[in-house]
């Protein structure tokens, strides 16, 4: 297995520039030594000063490709591009087999410049309200799989993309979701049929049934309640005369497993069975993995730059739950990396480098460098007393940081350096 990961890490390393060369460790794959050992090496090595920088390890990908492969053969994912659409990341996972879930025309073009990327079959365009444009962009290219949930979408799709392959996202239990979908996207179960009935009348391509059971999913019996609910569609379908060949059990499934939470372990366990129990071997079986893949391959590091005493604002009279100590302001915030915080509501934990065996902490409040005070990290957290110029670390923090960032009040992006583990030549 190791040897087929270095066939597709090497070519991507050898057009890389910004790297960072660790030994192997085989006790330690992960990260080839300990996370603060590597982040205080990178930051001696280059000599950073100040500015954040991501650390991107690439092989995590290949690990989790194989993690996935084992749990849920039958399953081919079809990454979620809009989770972190960085190049190299999409040309790793296409490099291992990966297929796409595309969600505009944006996206669709960025995989299929990544090449050897076949629009037909490697492509569901998985956004059941597209723009006419953007239908005729999917036409252009030959992307002809792609989602649908209401009456509207398919009279568009008549008029700007009649021979595409339509696939019918319905509505789940998503109640034990961080991210709930439902309100916004799915059809519920009682209109499937009149909206089956209405493609047939459309002369309009019906070809499998999809859902989302919302991201960060806590319940894994939510996947089997949904792949049974696709099944009684299937079943509405062979009864109008369809039979359906495809069936996309969506995204939702966690990027690590810390002892909180559900691990795709555990969904396996309880999708496989149904899956083989409902749905025969011809038919076709996707997902889209987003977070699964990405959340573990980046870590970001951040500066102290400020730190403001706040001790001498409180006096006896002062609620304890609102005594905050001291504000620091760090080189990335909610605008950048951690719109994670609002948008995915995610927020990553920290290490304080130099500070890991610390006990003394005190309620503090984490900002970032932006001149708005909704730039806020952590509103009030027990933290270690850190100075300026500390560094933080914050692992976990690939899925949905860096695709939504932006250098509002002209503060950059973190800078991405990469890890690349070099073995011996016989292991």
């Amino acid at each position: 297995m190791q040897q087929n990961f270095d066939s597709v890490l090497a070519p991507i390393f050898s057009n890389l520039t910004d790297t960072f060369t660790v030994p192997y460790d085989r006790n330690n794959h992960q990260q080839g030594q300990n996370v603060s050992d590597l982040v205080r090496s990178v930051i001696d090595t280059k000599g950073i000063q100040e500015d954040p920088f991501f650390l991107i390890d690439l092989e995590h990908l290949a690990r989790k490709w194989a993690e996935w492969k084992e749990l849920m053969p039958r399953v081919e994912p079809h990454y979620a591009v809009k989770c972190n659409p960085h190049p190299q990341i999409l040309r790793t996972l296409r490099s291992l087999g990966a297929k796409f879930d595309c969600a505009s025309k944006e996206e669709i073009e960025t995989v299929l410049a990544l090449g050897d990327v076949d629009a037909e079959r490697d492509i569901i365009y998985a956004n059941p309200t597209k723009p006419r444009s953007h239908l005729t962009t999917a036409r252009r290219h030959g992307v002809k799989l792609m989602t649908f949930d209401n009456a509207d979408e398919l009279h568009k799709i008549k008029q700007v993309y009649p021979d595409a392959q339509l696939v019918l996202r319905i509505m789940t239990d998503d109640s034990k979701a961080v991210c709930r979908f439902s309100a916004k996207y799915g059809a519920p179960l009682n209109v499937a049929n009149d909206l089956l009935k209405l493609a047939i009348e459309l002369q309009l391509s019906v070809v499998g049934v999809s859902f989302h059971v919302g991201s960060g999913q806590q319940d894994p019996s939510a996947f089997a309640d949904a792949v049974e609910r696709a099944h009684r569609v299937f079943q509405m379908a062979s009864q109008l005369g369809l039979s359906l060949s495809l069936l996309d059990i969506g995204g939702g499934y966690p990027g690590h497993s810390n002892g909180e939470g559900i691990s795709l372990n555990a969904i396996s366990a309880f999708v496989r069975p149904k899956l083989d129990e409902l749905f025969p071997e011809n038919v076709r079986i996707i997902a889209e993995p987003g977070r699964y893949f990405v959340q573990g391959c980046m870590t970001l590091v951040c500066n102290v730059i400020a730190r403001r005493d706040t001790s001498a604002f409180h006096d006896e009279h002062t609620n304890p739950e609102d005594v905050v100590n001291y504000l620091y302001y760090i080189n990335d915030g909610t605008y950048g990396s951690f719109n994670c915080v609002y948008f995915d509501h995610y927020t990553p934990d920290f290490i304080a480098l130099g500070k890991e065996n610390t006990n003394a902490l005190f309620p503090s409040t984490l900002f970032g460098p932006t001149c708005d005070s909704l730039d806020k990290i952590y509103p009030r957290r027990m933290m270690p007393m850190l100075n300026v110029g500390d560094w933080l670390i914050f692992p976990l923090t690939g899925a949905y940081t860096n695709a939504a960032a932006s250098c509002f009040n002209g503060f950059t992006r973190p800078r991405e350096i990469y890890i690349h583990r070099q073995r011996p030549a016989v292991l």
